[in-house]
């Protein structure tokens, strides 16, 4: 009988002890495909553009390479189509502006440059408006807020507010803020928070010197907003509140070497 199994291993190629560990593998990888399927329909959820190369980053099979991976979520039909195109809303043509203290700027370390924008989401006749602000170095969204009325009051200040109390107990005087051009970036109640705080106001001439910011914008309303819809304001603001969350703590980032913002900052 060994004789048998031993011009058996050898005419299929393998030692016995070979063949186990093939054999292993294969069951190891038919159990990890069992619940893939189900994590990727999850995540998919949660993060409804997410391409599946980002996904083998957060999951990381232990058995499956990324080629494998990419190709099995392929089959199983879970590839996401982007049914909108990306909107930019960005118009700062003449209006006063503070100098671009980012131009030149090496940024090595948290809080040291925050960049926000100011984006739309409609909802039947309603439009209403979403503030972001990011730290340009983790890429973590700081602050955001959701209104219907366009005051200083209802949408950078409230988005600021955030970000410096989610920054409790640390120290931000001298922290550049960037912009664009919007008016409720330089209102006077804005500018007296700002100095306030500490802050030094910075402003962009043109769309792609507030790059970060502007894609953050993209990401959020593209990717997550319109992917989930919404029905009313309440649950816009949710869905923001959802959105800030699961891009700060899940979404892996090509420049932070497929980590998400909150796991780069625990790291730094």
């Amino acid at each position: 009988m060994s004789v048998s199994l031993n011009f058996f291993y050898k005419a299929i190629g393998y030692s016995k002890q070979s063949l186990h560990q093939y054999i292993d593998r294969q069951l190891k990888e038919l159990e990890e495909c069992g619940y893939l399927e189900i994590i990727v329909k999850q995540i998919r959820k949660r993060h409804p553009t997410m391409a599946f190369r980002y996904m083998y980053e957060l999951i990381k099979p232990e058995v499956m390479g990324r080629d494998k991976f990419i190709a099995y979520c392929t089959e199983l039909g879970l590839m996401q189509k982007r049914k909108f195109k990306p909107i930019r809303t960005t118009d700062s043509s003449g209006v006063i502006r503070f100098p671009n203290l980012s131009a030149e700027l090496k940024i090595v370390r948290v809080n040291q440059l925050w960049s926000s924008d100011i984006t739309y989401y409609q909802i039947g006749d309603e439009v209403y408006l979403i503030t972001f602000i990011i730290d340009n170095y983790s890429r973590l969204i700081v602050g955001w807020s959701v209104s219907a009325g366009l005051r200083t009051e209802q949408t950078t200040l409230p988005a600021l507010v955030m970000a410096v109390k989610r920054r409790k107990g640390i120290d931000l005087h001298g922290l550049i803020f960037h912009s664009d051009g919007g008016g409720q970036y330089y209102a006077k109640v804005f500018l007296e928070y700002t100095e306030k705080k500490g802050l030094l106001n910075s402003m962009c001439e043109y769309a792609y010197e507030n790059g970060k910011a502007e894609r953050v914008n993209g990401v959020i309303k593209n990717n997550y907003l319109r992917q989930w819809g919404c029905s009313n304001k309440a649950e816009l603001i949710r869905n923001v509140d959802r959105a800030c969350a699961n891009y700060n703590n899940e979404k892996p980032h090509v420049e932070l070497k497929m980590i998400s913002p909150v796991k780069f900052e625990k790291n730094v």
